[in-house]
Parts: C-alpha cells; structure tokens; sequence
C-alpha cells in the first residue's frame, strides 16, 4: 500500500507524516494490531522491555503481528514508504539487548513479533520450529519432558530470535556449537514482503548470513533448531570475598585452557559489586550438562569458602529461571564487550583495571554489575566455523575468553558518567597484551 493512495488519510496532515504508516498499517492489518501512545498495549509492551534505555524510547505505533503473512504486509508498507521519509522501523523479539534503539525505534514504527511465539515439535523430537517471539524458557518447557534440548539461550526471557542472529552461547554450546550453528532453516520476510527459507539448499547464502550476522537481512519470522537427547543438568552460583582471588582465577584458567576441554562444562568467573552489599566479590556460575552432583572437574572451586551457594541437579527450564532471577528489568543497562586471551597475569591485571574503576568506588548511588569472564574454547568454535559468519575459522586453536562488562544504575542523572567510565574500563582492557590475535567482537546474552 501507498500512504498517498489511500483517501481516509489525506485529511492527515503531512507535517506528521510518520501516522500516515501507523493508519495505513492499521488499514490493511486491522486496528487491533495497532497501538499507540499511553494505551494500555503500548505501555506494556514498553514495560516489557529490559533495560530501561530501550523502555523509554516512545514509538510512534507498536505493531503486534500474529502471523508472518502479516508481517509480510507491514513490511511491503513500511519499506515501499520509507522513501517518503516516514516508516522508519525497528524489529524486537524478546527485546533483551540493553542498548537504546537495539529493537525500538523513536518517532517510528516498532513492529513487537512477541504475537510470533508458536514452539511446534516435530520429526518425533528432532527438531522444533519456534517462532522468533518466543524465548527460549518457553521452548525448554516443551522439550524438557521429552529428554530432549536445544542449544539456545541460558536465561528465561530472552527472545529466540536475537539471540539465535547473533550467534548464541548455550550451556549446550561446547557440544553442539552456538545457537547458530544448530539452526536447519530460517523463515524469513524479505525487504519487498516477499516469505522465503533459508536454510543449506534454499538461499544459501543468506542462511550463511544469518547465522551469525545479525538482522539487517530480512525479519526472520521462525527458526527450526536441531534438538538433542539431554537430560537435568547440574548447576551452581556462588558468592565469595575476593581473597580467594589468586586460587579461583588459577583453577579457572586451567580449566578453560585445557587441551581434553571438558564439553560437558558451561562456566563463568566474575568480578562483581554489589552496592547494597558495599563491596566486591567473586561469583561463580558454574554449569554440567551430565546431571552429576558437584561435578570433579569443579572439585577445587566448589572448594573455596562461600559467602552463598546454590546448585543443584535440576532441568534446563528451571535453570533458566535461576539465571533470570539474578538480572532483574526495569533498570539503565550497559553492556560492553571483548575477546581476550585466557591466562592468570591477563585476568589479575583486569581484576586491578574493575577494582580501581569509578564503578567499583561506592561513589555512584544504586549502582552494581560485573565484569565477567566466560571460556570459548576451540571444540566450541572450530566445530562449525566454515559454516557461521562469525569469522572463528582462523583462530588458530586459541583458548578465548569472552569478557562481559554488565553494569545497573538508578539515576539516570548518573547516564554520562556510567557510561563514560564504562568505556574506559574497556578501553583499557583493550590493550596490546589482552586482546586477542585478530580481535573478535563476540556478543553474548
């Protein structure tokens, strides 16, 4: 449709042109896929968002599609009409990535796939086609009972399909690949509305693309992933006072730089501060895909003094929500990645990096994060590095580690400075004797 073509709207006034897109949507989709400014639909889908950066962000409309032919339509719209300057868009599946304008859009038209969150089992369990609304809690309700798992994300909430274009790390990753790696076949939306799969027969290149290349190529609207037999797994979180520095980061490097890398293990050392708690600590998120009671190759961590601890075997689903319960919404976010390399001299000179930070000083009110650290190692990214577009196929058996900085404050008076400090904490950890050979900017979630 042509916003000009449509005489209900020539009383609009043009000085306004982007509600010409929202009522030619609303025209062609019905009105009850629409919402807009201070409705009750809107508000919640705002409210539902992460981080409050991307929740204050006000669209012009909110679509909420339900099926991909009509995704197809608002497409065909949006795109045909961009041209006059006033439908521009942004796509959002579970709407987790912190940063504002990741997946809404200011004075546009935000299209919220949530309505887009089938999870159908099929081939006797082998594989399942989930829609990109959906997250990933939803899909491991459904395959737990059957013994069965995918390789997708750890924390209940996120959205399947930001997380499957942006690579994805798995508990299941080590021994499947990334998320990425596992898909079959994208159903993807065009930039002329047009439906098409992606997948290794049907344009090639584009599934080539997609795994791992993000979503400027077309709004995917299902992704079928492989499925594998998998039962509970054993995981763990752990709080302790950072004298136990030097004997954590020693096991935790020896572990993740070993040749016979143990692909059952999923696990990740933090430098954290807590501001309620008035102080920095060591976090531990340790994960085994076997359902194995304080599995051995964690024996000398797990015997470190705690402050707390809580594992346990349990399935993928409730560990999912354990994750969740640790990063809460509503509040400014920041995340900043790096890839480094995994060795002790390399993490005690970050540790002394976060510890010398604003971010660590008790002097911003309502603050806490982490800067986190978590193993890629080779039989994870060498497994199908042909394959993905990440550009890990000429890492030369490296033992990576990705480096997460994760920082949540109150005041948004406090923006500038978070944000600036944030940078250069990363900044410095971009020096010469961190990095990476030929740099990767992973990003995780």
């Amino acid at each position: 449709m042509d916003i000009r073509d449509n005489p209900s709207l020539e009383q609009i006034e043009m000085r306004d042109p982007v509600h010409l897109c929202c009522l030619a949507l609303a025209s062609k989709l019905g009105s009850d896929k629409l919402a807009y400014p201070d409705s009750s639909a809107y508000n919640g889908s705002l409210a539902s968002y992460y981080s409050l950066q991307q929740e204050t962000i006000r669209p012009a409309c909110i679509l909420f599609p339900r099926t991909v032919h009509e995704v197809s339509n608002a497409v065909q719209i949006l795109s045909k009409n961009t041209a006059y300057g006033c439908c521009d868009f942004a796509i959002r599946s579970g709407g987790h990535t912190s940063w504002a304008g990741a997946s809404n859009i200011a004075g546009g038209v935000t299209l919220d796939l949530r309505g887009l969150d089938s999870v159908d089992v099929k081939e006797n369990g082998a594989m399942v086609q989930v829609g990109t609304g959906a997250t990933w809690d939803a899909v491991y309700t459904k395959l737990d009972p059957l013994g069965r798992s995918v390789a997708g994300g750890r924390v209940a909430g996120v959205g399947v399909g930001g997380l499957t274009l942006g690579g994805g790390i798995s508990h299941l990753s080590t021994l499947h690949g990334w998320t990425c790696d596992t898909v079959r076949n994208f159903q993807v939306v065009l930039s002329n509305g047009a439906i098409v799969d992606a997948n290794a027969d049907e344009n090639a290149d584009l599934f080539f693309a997609l795994r791992g290349g993000g979503n400027n190529f077309g709004v995917v609207t299902r992704i079928d992933l492989n499925t594998y037999e998998q039962g509970p797994i054993w995981s763990g979180f752990s709080l302790s006072e950072t004298t136990v520095l030097d004997a954590n980061i020693k096991e935790f490097v020896r572990i993740s730089t070993a040749k016979d890398y143990d692909q059952h293990a999923s696990f990740m050392l933090s430098f954290a501060y807590v501001g309620p708690l008035g102080g920095s600590l060591l976090a531990n998120t340790l994960t085994y895909t076997k359902g194995v009671e304080n599995p051995p190759i964690y024996e000398r961590i797990l015997a470190l003094p705690t402050l707390m601890s809580s594992s346990g075997i349990k399935n993928i689903t409730a560990a999912s929500d354990d994750l969740a319960a640790l990063v809460p919404h509503g509040a400014s976010t920041q995340y900043r990645t790096r890839t480094i390399i995994s060795t002790e001299p390399v993490l005690h000179a970050i540790h002394a990096i976060w510890e010398e930070s604003l971010l660590t000083s008790g002097k911003i009110s309502g603050i806490s994060g982490s800067i986190s650290f978590e193993p890629i190692p080779p039989v994870m990214y060498e497994r199908h590095a042909a394959d993905n577009a990440l550009g890990l196929a000429d890492r030369d058996g490296a033992a990576l580690l990705v480096v997460l900085l994760d920082i949540r404050w109150d005041n948004a008076s406090d923006d500038e400075l978070v944000l600036s400090t944030c940078k250069s904490v990363m900044d410095d950890v971009s020096g010469p004797r961190f990095i990476a050979p030929r740099f990767i900017p992973i990003l995780t979630s």
